[in-house]
């Protein structure tokens, strides 16, 4: 699997994709990232090594507490493989926009 793979893959869970909004703004120790969460520590601890394994959340210790910082490279390398796309799709909604034009005058 390559890297935008396991991005994809690590993203494509509900729990992880709240995990990164949250780190998005700030580091953060894993104990406050867990709070929100209706499961326990240990579970959403699973969910930040998938993402830690994924590259797209660095974690680190200081004295007792570990925490979890974003790391965007993955997702940057993510958003430029969907901006390949963008223009075919782009087309395909202005020719849909033409037709349904031309649909609604006749």
């Amino acid at each position: 699997m390559n890297n935008i793979q396991h991005t994809f893959a690590a993203l494509g869970d509900q729990t992880r994709m709240a995990i990164i909004e949250r780190l998005a703004l700030n580091e953060i120790s894993l104990s406050e990232l867990a709070e929100p969460f209706a499961m326990s520590q240990t579970a959403v601890s699973k969910h930040v090594h998938v993402l830690s394994e994924a590259g797209l959340v660095e974690i680190s210790k200081r004295g007792r507490t570990r925490y979890c910082r974003l790391k965007p490279e993955p997702l940057r390398a993510a958003e430029e493989w969907l901006e390949t796309y963008q223009q075919f799709w782009s087309e395909r909604f202005e020719n849909l926009a033409t037709f349904l034009t031309k649909e609604k005058s006749e």
